[in-house]
């Protein structure tokens, strides 16, 4: 049924987004609701995450109930709790009831108990044992990307009568470019591609034709791991099976590129020092407690950077030119060592950094580093020697630089590295931590260099 309504472009989504906000204000509830009648479960769900709290549950009472379920699943886990908090419990069953279990497993958490357990009532045995399946599985993992909708087939039926088969199915499974091909105890033997079913002669049976080698995962295997798989091979879905080989379910593109784009947003915000996605509307107190923690980090180290000035007021006193040039050499350390940062938790993200190459790295990146702070040193030092005419200054501008440059490279790949040897995100915090190591220590360095060789 989703495919059945519109998909909006960014520029539509956008106009459609602003005809919502009008229609809102003027209060047309019979134009809102069949303005949203036609739009995509997706597009109401990016509508609803850029409405304020009063205009969104405005629009949301105007969606048609049978439709809640899949817009549920598809806004963001901060809206979605604002959504479930303003729906009565018979409303979250009639929309939970309408989704597959896989979907249902992606919103179980936000759901009150009572839901859940009435739901799960109204399933029938295998739904309640994909259910327990999906929910079982770590989050980040391929068991709980995957769905168990699919189409196999025998490998001693003609391709005829597997393609008649298909022809009495209702519909595909969304993302189905291949069937999976097993025997009588489900065990994979392999795929076949529906490009092979329809050029190769009817009359040859399934197993002369699949392709017995195929990318397949098990649940418990990584869902980054998953992910660089379906970038390489280009693939669209494959097989997920158990220990023993069986077919339980398979991991589609869709899923894939969800997770992808939920990865990126999760370390945008670690970054950031956001402990979790936040609505943009969010309450003052809720948006507090999301962004407290690391501000407070970011607190202590600016009182540490700021007693390091401290520690060289006779030296500044002495040298006013010293409090001028200071920040430029803090400033360019951290944008040094965020661009070391960057490139190297995206490289933990895709899996390209193994044990043994880390020393390979970190050497890699002081050579970087070197090279940069002798450039910019050079440049900073002769413009210092400019505009207050010593030598000396401009000597201490360059050593200055190019020891905090060397500092943002060991701290760029050394702060990613003792977060993933703890196994905590290695993103998380990562900017605010850097900046306090090379705002502290461009300073002490700065200053300490000027004090030995100018004051």
């Amino acid at each position: 049924m989703a495919e059945a309504h519109e998909r909006l472009e960014a520029e539509d989504l956008q106009r459609n987004l602003r005809e919502v906000q009008e229609l809102v204000r003027l209060q047309d509830l019979a134009g809102l609701r069949a303005s949203l009648d036609r739009t995509h479960p997706a597009d109401i769900a990016f509508m609803l995450e850029a409405l304020p709290p009063e205009e969104r549950l405005a629009v949301w009472g105007l969606v048609k109930a049978d439709r809640d379920g899949e817009i549920l699943v598809e806004v963001s886990e901060a809206v979605r709790e604002s959504l479930i908090a303003s729906m009565d419990k018979s409303e979250l069953v009639a929309a939970a009831e309408t989704l597959e279990a896989d979907q249902l497993a992606d919103i179980a958490g936000d759901l009150p108990p009572a839901v859940i357990e009435e739901v799960v009532r109204s399933l029938s045995a295998e739904e309640r044992a994909q259910l327990r399946a999906a929910l079982s599985f770590p989050e980040g993992s391929v068991g709980a990307l995957m769905d168990f909708e699919h189409v196999t087939v025998r490998a001693d039926v003609t391709l005829e009568a597997a393609t008649r088969y298909l022809r009495r199915l209702d519909e595909l499974p969304s993302h189905t470019d291949q069937l999976f091909v097993v025997d009588r105890g489900e065990r994979l033997q392999g795929t076949l591609p529906l490009a092979r079913l329809i050029v190769a002669d009817l009359e040859r049976e399934v197993g002369q034709v699949l392709v017995a080698e195929s990318v397949r995962f098990q649940p418990e295997d990584r869902a980054e791991d998953a992910a660089g798989a379906f970038e390489r091979y280009d693939l669209v879905s494959a097989p997920v099976i158990d220990q023993a080989g069986r077919l339980i379910g398979r991991l589609t593109v869709d899923a894939v590129v969800d997770y992808i784009r939920q990865r990126s947003a999760d370390s945008q915000l670690a970054e950031g020092g956001l402990s979790q996605e936040e609505d943009v509307f969010a309450s003052v107190l809720d948006s507090f407690k999301n962004r407290w923690a690391w501000l407070a980090v970011n607190l202590v180290t600016a009182f540490i950077a700021s007693r390091v000035i401290g520690a060289f007021e006779g030296s500044i006193a002495q040298l006013v030119a010293l409090a001028a040039l200071m920040p430029i050499v803090a400033g360019i350390g951290g944008n040094t060592g965020n661009q070391t940062t960057t490139m190297i938790v995206r490289a933990l993200a895709l899996g390209q950094i193994q044990g043994a190459y880390w020393k390979k790295l970190l050497g890699k990146e002081i050579g970087v580093a070197l090279l940069n702070g002798a450039l910019w040193g050079t440049l900073l030092g002769a413009i210092a020697y400019m505009f207050y005419g010593s030598v000396a200054l401009g000597g201490v501008m360059a050593l200055a630089m190019i020891l905090n440059l060397v500092l943002a490279a060991l701290m760029g790949v050394g702060i990613p590295w003792l977060r993933a040897r703890l196994g905590r995100d290695p993103a998380a915090g990562s900017s605010v931590l850097l900046t306090a190591v090379t705002d502290s220590g461009g300073f002490f360095i700065f200053l300490g260099l000027a004090t030995l060789f100018l004051v």
